[in-house]
């Protein structure tokens, strides 16, 4: 039974609006791209773990703890009746090599080969902490703790054997195996313990890595909330992308536009105008205000107008 869902985080909805309205620098477009090919990964492996039949389990995603002072995140926790499985999902592709004398992976590329952070020293380090977590809070369920490797298009060469490690042929099968044992049924406690770690999830993340703007900097207009490029045209009561076709009611796409332009600039005013220039004037400034009338609460009058 999924107890807590994925979301998209806000750091990358922020930069995958950025990116849409301004160009970024060479790091920040690298930093998103592995942003959203870690969160490609995690959708992935949830697609598998909500195929899992019985409601003998109880999955909690993208969890952001903190224990000592000490902040950790888990992709995927799946509890059992006798065991929390953690799980780092990692969508690595490509041809890796693990140095079992180092214990260093490292990935071939173009001919070359350099060395990439050991994905068990994030899974050491989170399995380390939300122990510490789950005896400061009186629950004491074992934790196995893998890595996984959700890619298909990934090879590990020379990988050992004796570590937490679950290739993309064994995941299924790995899956499967947390549902053989049908002698234990959840208790109380589980739900406890699922409920406790999801009263202490960290919303705001403090890990984030914010590029530099300013409102006059980016570009204004409708972006598209599929493909977030700014080639979306208003046909008639809709909005429509010309690039991916997506479709939204004008009320949506405004709507959208609000959460945005508040996202990025959290201290300026809401106003119709504001809003209407956010839009790039592509709704027109009547449809928003009636947009906003509906759905906010008005302060102040005439010019001096905004919305809460």
């Amino acid at each position: 039974m999924l107890v807590k869902s994925r979301t998209r985080p806000m750091e990358m909805h922020l930069y995958l609006s950025l990116g849409a309205r301004m160009t970024l620098l060479e790091k920040e477009k690298q930093y998103l791209w592995n942003m959203e090919k870690g969160y490609e990964g995690e959708c992935m492996f949830d697609a598998l773990t909500e195929k899992l039949e019985d409601c003998n389990h109880l999955i909690l995603n993208d969890l952001l703890l903190k224990h000592n002072n000490t902040t950790f995140q888990i992709d995927t926790l799946i509890i059992t009746p006798r065991n929390a499985y953690l799980f780092e999902v990692k969508n690595f592709e490509g041809d890796y090599i693990y140095d079992t004398r180092t214990d260093q992976l490292h990935v071939k590329a173009n001919s070359k080969d350099y060395e990439v952070t050991n994905p068990l020293n994030q899974l050491n380090r989170c399995n380390s902490l939300l122990r510490q977590l789950l005896n400061s809070c009186g629950f004491n369920l074992p934790i196995i703790a893998s890595v996984v490797f959700i890619n298909s298009e990934f090879t590990l060469y020379q990988s050992p054997p004796d570590k937490p490690f679950i290739h993309p042929t064994q995941i299924n099968r790995y899956l499967k195996g947390l549902q053989t044992d049908s002698s234990f049924k959840l208790t109380k406690m589980h739900t406890a313990l699922a409920e406790k770690l999801t009263s202490l999830h960290i919303v705001d993340s403090p890990f984030k890595s914010l590029p530099e703007y300013s409102y006059d900097q980016v570009g204004k207009g409708l972006m598209c909330a599929s493909c977030s490029s700014l080639s979306v045209v208003v046909e008639g009561r809709s909005a429509r992308c010309v690039r991916c076709h997506k479709v939204e009611t004008l009320e949506e796409i405004v709507l959208r536009h609000v959460g945005e332009f508040r996202m990025l600039f959290p201290d300026r005013k809401i106003t119709t105008s504001g809003i209407f220039e956010w839009c790039g004037m592509g709704v027109s400034e009547k449809v928003v205000r009636r947009i906003l009338d509906k759905h906010f609460s008005i302060k102040g009058s005439r010019r001096w107008s905004y919305y809460l």
